[in-house]
């Protein structure tokens, strides 16, 4: 956490001294080798969490995740507004810079004992024979795809809705917006649920309805039912990414948990690449409701495989949690 913290403190302040379009791709690639925060600080988490309350822990983690993800647009709009866009890179390259002072300060990680290491290393390439959790990641990367093919329609749907693109972009703002804060609020909860029904259970059902209400948008026609809509999807997509953390989490071992949620985070990176690629074409081809009800069904999909796996996942569970080292295959 701390590495990460300081080098993208770094890297943002080299985004304020780019002087053409070229050394800002250069600086963002730098950025993309730097990260590695939240991961770690995920992983933190997990280590000091009781197995009883994993669940809910990682989701006040993504509570967190997504309060920033809306705050952050929100406090850089008003900054470059006010001090430019430059100066607004310095700005927020001083904030990360007095967050992993933070928790320089006030972080501690507990080291484990010898006799409490394991005997032998686990090595990326053993760890990827880990059968669930392969599953696992590549349920995240077609997650985060299908969640991602409708961002790059968003606005046009929702000028369509309204009749004309006057405002479109304040709209389709404000239901990022209810989307977020539906997550904000469902992620803690479903963290509870998933402790206490069983955290498979919790994932197909947040898998099928977050599928269910998204493939409704083909009906919808109303900007406001749209709205409705999209925050009841909001709220139960939250439940998906903390109930597949905290089952990672299960299936690998201790000495391997800050790498596997690492692999986590690549995993939501490469669906949300995937995703805007894969709802333009689809857009381009056929129509923007089209692309919401594709995005239902690959969820409903999701939904059904986990249903299909839940014996087999908690099988992995199991075992992971009887012997404390070794990597379910």
């Amino acid at each position: 956490m701390i590495r990460a913290g300081f080098s993208l403190a770094v890297t943002y302040a080299l985004f304020a001294v780019v002087r053409s379009p070229w050394e800002l791709v250069a600086a963002r690639l730098v950025h993309g080798f730097a990260g590695g925060f939240i991961p770690a600080a995920m992983s933190i988490v997990a280590s000091v969490s009781p197995k009883e309350r994993m669940s809910w822990s990682l989701g006040v983690m993504q509570s967190a995740t997504m309060t920033g993800g809306i705050l952050g647009p929100l406090f850089g709009g008003a900054l470059a507004e006010w001090f430019g866009f430059r100066m607004s890179f310095v700005v927020a390259a001083a904030v990360i810079f007095l967050a992993a002072l933070a928790v320089v300060a006030w972080v501690k990680e507990d080291s484990a004992s010898p006799a409490e290491a394991p005997a032998k290393p686990v090595r990326l390439m053993t760890a990827l024979s880990n059968k669930p959790l392969l599953f696992l990641l590549m349920l995240l990367v077609v997650f985060q795809a299908s969640y991602n093919m409708i961002q790059p329609l968003m606005t046009l749907h929702i000028a369509d809705l309204q009749g004309g693109m006057e405002d479109a972009a304040l709209s389709s703002g404000i239901v990022f917006a209810l989307i977020g804060i539906a997550g904000i609020v469902g992620s803690p909860l479903w963290g509870n649920v998933g402790a206490k029904r069983g955290l498979l259970r919790t994932l197909i059902l947040c898998l099928l309805a977050a599928g269910g209400f998204m493939s409704l948008q083909l009906f919808v026609q109303q900007l406001w039912l749209f709205a409705a809509v999209q925050f009841a999807f909001g709220l139960f997509m939250a439940g998906v990414v903390p109930m597949v953390n905290t089952l990672v989490v299960q299936n690998t071992p201790d000495v391997f948990r800050g790498r596997s949620l690492g692999l986590t985070a690549s995993a939501n990176q490469l669906g949300s690449m995937i995703g805007p690629l894969i709802g333009g074409f689809v857009g381009m081809a056929l129509n923007v409701h089209w692309t919401f009800f594709l995005a239902g069904l690959m969820m409903l999909a999701l939904g059904g495989a986990v249903w299909n796996r839940s014996a087999w996942l908690s099988r992995g569970s199991a075992k992971e949690r009887a012997s404390g080292r070794s990597v379910p295959g």
